[in-house]
Formats: structure tokens, sequence, C-alpha cells
């Protein structure tokens, strides 16, 4: 198989017919002008040696369309019972192995039980019944990985649901699941970060923002961004690490923290709260705060680098291997002024 220009890599992943459906939304229509140029500049095979190893991941999957599809119940299921025989379920094992290390699920393809590192299903399970219904809603997922939370919100009913993430074994990840799941559903995955998103859109109806707070070295231009992809009125879903404390107090670590080198700032919810209504939000609710468990976060067979067990002092886990609190997130819903 010879390479793809960058192009072709868009096409073969249906983007296409994705900004085909994003047409809908008029306020859209600049940014669809310039969008495909924008993904199709990810798929620089000189710039990612991997591409084409995953491409063929893509390619080789067996055909076997689905005979149900739940989007609606912890994994994310295509094809129960299996639509194939163990000798297929083992090719698609095999090639969904080569994606590896696999971060949010866990997915159910055809009788093969995708264990992420993550159970994501659990965070699902804390916030559905506090953030606005979601049928009809147009969605934004920023930092959404490989999508799972994608297909849950649209399980949830919503009319169209964007995921952004420039991590492209993520964005391939999204595609394999596509493959069983289906072309149908008003969901895409694309690899571009926040910053490729025009300002003040003031298009979505729901925003989410999951685990990427943290991430970012300013987290007020990263709520004024989020703000700004908002309609009057539309909600954002952030989930992010925090720490115990009053207003005004934020954790930045010295180096690393949980052995990650990329967080920022780790701020208490009074702070947060602070934070979000200075960036045009209001009826900011905290909805649920939790420890980060090494139940939730670990190592399996599809994610064989160190978790969380690996960033916790092994004596007390109440601390990091650093010293500092261990991992506590919370959830918070606020309205765009």
């Amino acid at each position: 198989m010879e390479n793809l220009t960058a192009e072709q890599f868009a096409a073969a992943l249906n983007y296409p017919q994705d900004y085909q459906r994003l047409a809908q939304w008029p306020k859209l229509a600049e940014w669809l002008e310039h969008l495909p140029a924008k993904v199709a500049a990810q798929f620089d095979t000189q710039k990612h040696g991997h591409l084409m190893d995953w491409y063929r991941v893509l390619h080789e999957l067996p055909h076997c369309p689905p005979s149900s599809v739940d989007l609606q119940t912890g994994s994310v299921r295509a094809g129960e019972p299996p639509d194939c025989d163990p000798a297929t379920q083992q090719i698609i094992y095999d090639l969904l192995q080569k994606l590896h290390p696999w971060r949010k699920g866990p997915f159910l393809l055809q009788g093969v039980y995708v264990d992420t590192e993550w159970r994501s299903d659990w965070k699902w399970e804390r916030l559905q019944d506090h953030i606005s219904p979601l049928k009809d809603r147009f969605v934004l997922d920023v930092g959404c990985g490989n999508g799972y939370h994608c297909w849950r919100m649209v399980g949830a009913g919503a009319k169209f649901v964007l995921g952004i993430d420039p991590t492209l074994i993520s964005v391939f990840q999204f595609h394999a699941a596509r493959h069983f799941l289906g072309q149908q559903w008003p969901v895409t995955v694309l690899p571009i970060g926040i910053e490729a998103v025009p300002p003040r859109l003031q298009v979505f109806d729901t925003v989410f923002s999951m685990g990427v707070l943290y991430h970012r070295r300013s987290p007020i231009d990263h709520l004024l961004d989020l703000r700004g992809c908002l309609r009057h009125g539309g909600e954002l879903v952030l989930e992010t690490l925090v720490i115990e404390g009053e207003q005004g107090q934020v954790l930045v670590p010295q180096d690393r923290y949980a052995q990650m080198r990329n967080v920022w700032f780790i701020p208490s919810c009074p702070s947060l709260e602070l934070w979000l209504q200075r960036c045009g939000f209001h009826e900011i609710r905290v909805v649920n705060i939790c420890d980060t468990t090494v139940e939730e976060q670990r190592r399996t067979d599809w994610m064989r680098f160190h978790s969380l067990s690996d960033a916790l002092n092994a004596e007390d886990h109440s601390q990091t291997i650093e010293g500092l609190p261990a991992p506590k997130r919370a959830i918070i819903c606020a309205t765009a002024r």
C-alpha cells in the first residue's frame, strides 16, 4: 500500500461527509471553508511516521455490519452477540492492539472487549444526571481522545457531536470504533485542538472539556475559548483536577504532578468557580467531587504503560510520588451569559 496524500487520508476517513453534516449550521460556514485544509494538514506522513501503519489497521479491519449497537450503557458496543466467528474476532483483537495505547473506554466491538486505561463510563455515570438533556443539542467535546464520551453523547440523543483532539492515534481509534459502529451516526472526531476553532463561534448548545484544563498553561484563556464556543444560555460541562481549599488557593507543581510534566494549575473548587464567573459564566454548580482511584485508572492489556498506581506514594495513596495531594476530580456545570 503506497503512502496516501494528506487529502487522501482525510477522504478515506470520511471527513468530506462530516463537513456536509456540519454545514447545516450556518454559523460554521466560514470555518468550513478553511477546516478541510487544517484537518488534511495533520495527516503529514513526513511528520508522523506511524500514519500508514494506523491506516493499514483501519483498512484491514474485517467488515462486520453490526446487528445491534448500544451507546447508552457502560461499554460502547457493536454486535452483541458478535456477528462474526472466533477466528475473525482474533483478527479484530490483533489489529486493534496495533493502536495501543487505548486510554478512554471501554468498548465491546464484535465480541472484542477493549479494556481501556480509564473506566470512562464511571465518569459518564457521575455527570449524566446533572447536565442539561442532550437531546437534539449540538455538542462540542474538547480533548475528546478516542471519542468514547462522544458516542455516549450520541446515545443520549445529541443532534450532532463534534469531538476535537490533536492526538492522532486517538483519532484513529475513533475511526476504528466507527468502522464497527457504523458511519451513519451524527458524530466525528477531528485531529485539531481548540486553537483551530474560530473565536466567538457561539454556536454549540453544550461544550464538554474533561481532563484538559490542568494541561493548559493559561487556564483562563481556555475557559474564555470554551465560552466563545457556546451560544448564549449554552452549557459548559467541565471536569478537571482540583484541590481542597478556599477561594484563591491553587496548586502549581514545581515540576511533575503524578509523573506528568504538563500539569500547570490545579485550583480549589471556589477558585475555579471564580475563574468561571470572570470568564462569562453563571449558574455555576459543582455536581461531583471524587478521588481518582486505581480501579478507575489503571494499567491493562490495552494500555501497558505506567498508570495511576505508579504515580501514587506506595505507602500513602493520599499523596503522589512527589508528595503532592493525590488526584481529586470535580465536575462543574455552568451556563454561558
